[in-house]
């Protein structure tokens, strides 16, 4: 007979349930928005210095490669930036200063003329296709954009009132340089030191989302901003070469609106045509002004966005647009400046979760689980 106390039991311990994440990083998140908006009117050079470092950081790899050490790289890279800034605000600022103060002061008066000039055309058209008259065009008009415009100017207001103060002009005159360089000679450390963070478990998905928004970022941030540039150049030399009034600052503000989808180009033909109604004597003028925008349009939709920005972005114009006006009515500028990273980041990720759940059961039920290799095709733009 056996005796019990021979008899050794092994018992098994029990796995401890999955650790469920999802609390601590939506804490994290909360804490971290909350941050930004109270800090949100010191966080500009900051904001800023991250920009600009992560667009020339390229550059830096590049001189890398070329055989300069990273201080080397850093420094020429920042001394030309800087050389090239400040040339730009010593050379055209005070021009387009010129013009803008110029432009106010006699908008009144081109109003008046443009309204004088299209008047008797609109009543013309008016009478003969049933059209509603002047007064209740202009009523209309009023309530149906009353709610856009007051929008809209409460994010100007909040964009001036967070990034137009004398203090936040200084720290970026004297604190987003600084910021930059460190940033740009510690960049591949930062980034070591983050993918050195990451959870284990997750760290090569994180890794994955993380390179995705880099395209992202890359190819809509750096190429946009070439867009915008060549868009600006070429409105200012055809303006200024039909003797445009305010031509100059006007292309200037059309090119740098770009970014904003339909803002830059539409806001710029807009004002472009009034001046040029006002202006010119005929329609040869307004024609020929007409003409530029949309060969500029042509140019931007068929040749500069495919080549530079790309089509597999991911980021659709409205969300854009409401990115931006999200960002600088809770944020101010420091919104603005943030607005296409976390809509790119946020973009990205939907997609992500989006891919996820066509794999899962959710998506294909539990009786079906065998089709889940199966992924519907699904539109890259959020």
């Amino acid at each position: 007979m056996t005796d019990i106390r021979d008899i050794n039991i092994e018992f098994e311990e029990p796995t401890p349930p999955p650790m469920r994440r999802w609390p601590s990083y939506l804490v994290a998140l909360i804490v971290f928005l909350i941050l930004v908006y109270l800090l949100r009117t010191v966080l500009l050079p900051f904001v800023a210095g991250m920009g600009v470092a992560y667009f020339l950081d390229p550059v830096c790899d590049r001189l890398e490669k070329w055989g300069c050490s990273r201080i080397l790289a850093t420094t020429l890279v920042t001394i030309v930036f800087a050389l090239v800034v400040v040339l730009a605000f010593l050379l055209i600022v005070p021009l387009l200063v010129d013009q803008m103060t110029a432009f106010i002061t006699s908008l009144p008066d081109l109003v008046e003329k443009a309204h004088q000039r299209l008047l008797p055309l609109y009543e013309s058209f008016r009478l003969r296709f049933d059209l509603p008259a002047v007064d209740d065009l202009g009523a209309m008009l009023k309530n149906r954009l009353g709610t856009v415009f007051g929008f809209l100017t409460q994010t100007v207001q909040g964009v001036v009132s967070g990034g137009a103060a004398l203090a936040n002009l200084l720290s970026l005159i004297f604190i987003t340089p600084v910021v930059t360089f460190y940033l740009l000679r510690d960049w591949d450390l930062i980034i070591a030191r983050v993918d050195h963070l990451l959870p284990r478990d997750h760290a090569e998905t994180i890794r994955t989302q993380m390179r995705a928004i880099d395209t992202t970022l890359a190819g809509f941030v750096r190429g946009q901003a070439t867009v915008c540039l060549i868009l600006g150049i070429y409105y200012a030399t055809g303006l200024m070469l039909v003797d445009l009034p305010f031509g100059l600052v006007i292309g200037m503000m059309a090119g740098i609106l770009t970014f904003i989808p339909y803002v830059g180009a539409m806001s710029g033909f807009v004002t472009a045509m009034a001046i040029a109604l006002a202006t010119f004597d005929g329609w040869h003028g307004p024609a020929i002004v007409g003409g530029i925008f949309f060969i500029g349009q042509v140019l931007e939709g068929n040749f500069l966005t495919p080549k530079l920005v790309g089509d597999r972005v991911g980021l659709h114009p409205v969300w854009i647009i409401f990115a931006l006006l999200s960002g600088g009515a809770l944020f101010g500028f420091v919104g603005l400046l943030l607005a296409v990273p976390v809509a790119a980041s946020i973009g990205v990720l939907v997609r992500f979760g989006i891919g996820r759940y066509l794999v899962s059961p959710l998506y294909h039920g539990h009786d079906r689980q065998e089709d889940a290799d199966i992924v519907p095709e699904f539109p890259d733009q959020p």
